[in-house]
């Protein structure tokens, strides 16, 4: 990784860079974006106490190159804490450059320190650049379905 790229928890500085960069995750992902309102729920998600959204912003000077979010979730099962991944995106001109490995570090220092067990986290299927990373650093994939359920009320999506 470049020395000029710093990784750091995200602030409220970054929240327009966040905004920029989802929008960019949705388009890789092939997926719909639509801006309403975010930044002020992040900034409540991220910034409480505690606070029920985590993330880390790499930057290179002001350059915003990618970021990663993870929550706390609960397994019926283990009856445990585990780590939720929910984006990690970095910019096409940053990749291969080592800063997907910090992140992953990150996302394992997070969990240890919260008494996580684990992490997890999904991908679409033809993310091929993203399932060769995710495989090269000892993740295992397990075959579901991910299902979306819209409850209605509030405009979240």
């Amino acid at each position: 990784m470049s020395r000029d790229i710093k990784v750091e928890p995200i602030k409220s500085r970054h929240l327009d860079a966040l905004l920029a960069l989802c929008r960019e995750h949705a388009a890789y992902e092939k997926a719909d974006f639509r801006e309403n309102g975010q930044v002020e729920r992040w900034r409540s998600a991220l910034f409480a106490e505690p606070a029920t959204l985590h993330g880390w912003m790499a930057t290179a000077g002001r350059e915003p190159c990618g970021f990663m979010t993870v929550t706390v979730d609960y397994a019926t099962w283990s009856a445990q804490p585990f780590a939720h991944m929910d984006c990690l995106y970095l910019r096409e001109p940053y990749r291969g450059m080592g800063l997907g490995r910090v992140f992953l570090e990150r996302l394992r220092e997070f969990a240890l320190a919260r008494g996580c067990g684990w992490a997890e986290w999904q991908t679409p299927t033809d993310n091929a650049l993203g399932v060769g990373f995710y495989q090269r650093m000892g993740a295992t994939a397990k075959a579901k379905f991910r299902y979306h359920y819209d409850v209605g009320g509030r405009d979240v999506s």
